[in-house]
Parts: structure tokens; sequence; C-alpha cells
């Protein structure tokens, strides 16, 4: 039998596998702490923990860490690991240092199914969803890598925010998020603040609503367009969910938030949602007084202006700078906190939507081409021909 993953369970998990071994609920913290806070794999090490619950420990279990294939640094101290997470599959994870804080933008999936037009991690296609284990495990090495390399002292924090805005949408593998989450959270874990973790989604609307429940941390949500017909064609999934849906669900989920607003992230393409026009949408979709809107609803938020970084395959271009500055302009006439986001990372492909630069593509929309290039090779072979 293989031994378990500790990086796979949150507290209680972990506590009720303890109490399989016979050991007591403070014994999993202690366990717990070693892991997460101290960053341990060494069993040998944990010198609190009594000799023979170690001993029941590498007998059953490990910590299955993740091993980075590469890491790359870009000029502005932002770095990216690209993390083989077997099968043929690899992850991006990336740090993002500024003065006030150490931000951790987590991948969620092996790709994305949900295929939004500007993303390039959404032309990989979808391999398959990340484990709860490969989750932290991202947190768990570049906390405890950067804590080395940046010389911090015992109790420093390298990483004081988490964002889900990696590879996939989260909410669609809700079931190995939610303990990941906790263990972020939890004060014998990461200990960070629910205002500090973010969850960003396309969109999934009965997630949120799920995610409200069971750990309402900060929600950002892909907006890129207000209003459901040019949606569509950017973030397919809002033929599932539409605007009036999601935005009633971005009101309710603030009931729990621990902030006080919701994030919109609006991709800046030129020529296709950047005119003065597409921003007075915005200012009616989050007012509740557009066509597309919930009826009444009112939606504070912020609204995260993101540079678009263009890759081959997409056929889209970058706003100018002036048209993004006009954009914003009208949004914040209209009442709107509103944010540019500086590009960080972009000379390692570590910008916002260029998560797959480095990933063998090994999805099943590059099975699916393979198989159509071997069939139409065969016909050509039986004097079928193959067209262009």
């Amino acid at each position: 039998m293989s031994a378990v993953n500790l990086l796979d369970f949150d507290l209680d998990a972990l506590a009720t596998w303890c109490a399989g071994l016979g050991e007591k609920r403070f014994r999993a913290q202690q366990l717990f702490r070693w892991i997460h806070q101290k960053g341990e794999r060494d069993f040998d090490r944990m010198s609190d923990l009594a000799r023979a619950l170690r001993e029941k420990l590498a007998g059953h279990a490990e910590v299955r860490a993740l091993v980075p294939a590469s890491e790359r640094r870009s000029a502005d101290g932002t770095v990216k690991w690209l993390f083989d997470v077997g099968g043929g599959n690899a992850i991006e994870t990336v740090y993002i240092p500024e003065d006030d804080r150490g931000t951790l933008c987590i991948s969620s999936q092996a790709g994305c199914a949900v295929g939004c037009r500007f993303c390039s991690t959404g032309h990989q296609g979808f391999s398959r969803n990340l484990t709860t284990g490969e989750i932290i495990g991202q947190l768990w090495h570049a906390e405890h890598a950067l804590r080395l390399q940046l010389g911090l002292a015992a109790g420093e924090r390298a990483i004081t925010n988490v964002v889900m805005m990696g590879m996939g949408e989260p909410l669609q593998n809700y079931v190995a998020l939610l303990p990941a989450l906790r263990m972020m959270l939890d004060d014998h874990g990461y200990g960070l603040s629910r205002r500090r973790v973010t969850v960003s989604t396309s969109g999934m609307v009965p997630m949120i609503e799920r995610l409200r429940e069971d750990c309402p941390v900060a929600l950002a949500v892909s907006l890129h367009a207000a209003d459901d017909a040019l949606r569509d064609t950017l973030v397919p999934l809002n033929r599932k969910y539409p605007l009036a849906e999601l935005m009633q669900s971005c009101h309710d989920y603030l009931a729990r938030a621990p902030r006080d607003f919701i994030t919109f992230e609006y991709c800046m393409l030129d020529g296709v949602n950047d005119s003065d026009a597409h921003a007075r949408e915005v200012i009616e979709l989050v007012a509740g007084r557009s066509r597309a809107a919930a009826p009444g609803v009112r939606i504070p938020c912020k609204i995260n202006l993101i540079p678009f970084n263009p890759f081959p395959q997409s056929g889209l271009r970058r706003s100018p700078d002036e048209r993004v500055q006009a954009f914003a302009r009208v949004l914040q006439r209209g009442g709107l906190v509103t944010t540019i986001r500086r590009t960080r990372g972009d000379d390692i492909d570590a910008a916002c939507g260029q998560l797959a630069g480095e990933v063998r593509d090994r999805t099943r929309v590059h099975v699916r081409l393979q198989r159509r290039r071997e069939t139409e090779t065969g016909a050509a072979g039986h004097g079928q021909g193959v067209r262009a």
C-alpha cells in the first residue's frame, strides 16, 4: 500500500487520519505545524513528536512535495516555477514581490477547460484537476524556498497574499480547492487572512454560492465584457451562467465575504471591449441598471484593468496605454474604484494570461489534433489526399 501524502490533508482530515493511528488531535496539530510552518519533510527531525509516532509516520505517510522542473527570475523580481505533476503534465506558479506584500499566484488545474479567448492556458486545453497536495504544494515550496533565498528570520513570512489566478478555473476543482484554502487560513498552517486569499473565477455561479457557505475568502471575477453577447465570445462559460445570474451571485456573496467589495477583472483588448461605450456598460451593469444586470442589484466593486499579454494563437492585440487610461477615467467618473494592473514578469512569460508557455501540451485538444493528423496521413497514403 502506498504512503499517503500528508499535504493532501487539512487539519481536520489530518486529525482524523492520526486518530486511526491511535493518536490525539494535539499530535496532529504538532505534525501540521512541522509540515506547513517549518517546511519539514523528515519525520525524524520532528523533535517534539514521540518516537513511536515518528515510526508510525515513516511506515504509513510522506510529505510528497512538488519538485520544480525549472525556476525563472524576471528583471522585476518576479519568480516563476514550473512543476512536473506527472503524466506529461506541468503547472506554473508565480511569485510577485512588492514593497508591502509578497503575492503567490497558484494553479488549480493542469490546463483549463473554460477556454477564454484571451488566455494562453485556455488554448492549451484541459488535462486534469490538481490534487489538494499539488495545490498547497505550490505554496509549501514557494514559502520555504523563498525564506531561505531571502534570508528571513524565524517567524517571518515570505508569502503574505495568495491568489488562485494561475492555470485553471479553481471552482471547477472545488473538492481539492476547499481543503487547500483551509490550510492557507489555518493558524497552525500558513495563517493567512481571509482578506489576503483570493479565488478568481470566470463565473461558476453554483460554486460561488458554495464557497460563500464553506470558506468565504476574497472573490475576483473575470468580467471582460458587460453585455452577454460580447462576453459569450470572450468567456464561453457565460453561455451557461449569463451576467444577470453572475451579478446576483456576487451580490449574495458579499453577505459573508471578508471584504465589502468584489473585484472585477477586465482584460483590455484593442477594438474589442475597450471603448468608452464599453466602459459605460460596465458602470450600468454593476449599478443594476443595464439589460444584462440582475435588476436593481448593485455590486460594490473594484475594477482591475489588465493589459492583454499577446500570444500568437489569440488573434487579439493589447489596447494602447492611452486607451486604457481613457477607459479608466470613464469608470472613475462613474464612481467606480479602478486600478490598472502593472504588468509583471512578462519577460519570463509569467504575466496574466501567459501561464502555458513552458508547459508541454499533452492535453485532450492536442490528442484530438494528433489523431486527426494520423487519420489524414493514412487517408493520403490511400490516394485520397489531404485538404489544406
